[in-house]
């Protein structure tokens, strides 16, 4: 199965929300028509879940390092004071 890119453009549209409610009826209608356009959409839709997942668990890994490094360089140490003390009270 190959999904043209005016399609790939068409179904990004639809499930991004970036077409007009006209648009979104007929796609919708052609979604009730074509079982391929319904599958390209659920495999799309998989991808873009599966990319923010990968994202966030990025952004979680990007968090920790900067957490170890302010709460255990020595460099920090006056930072982290100030930051216990606040959170301290």
């Amino acid at each position: 199965m190959k999904t043209s890119w005016n399609e790939l453009s068409l179904i990004e549209d639809f499930l991004l929300s970036d077409t007009e409610t006209e648009d979104i009826i007929v796609f919708e209608a052609n979604l009730l028509l074509q079982s391929t356009l319904k599958e390209s959409v659920f495999w799309q839709q998989k991808t873009y879940n599966l990319i923010q997942k990968y994202a966030r668990q990025q952004l979680r890994t990007e968090i920790e390092l900067v957490h170890k490094k302010l709460f255990t360089a020595p460099e920090h140490r006056s930072f982290r004071q100030k930051i216990m003390q606040l959170f301290g009270k």
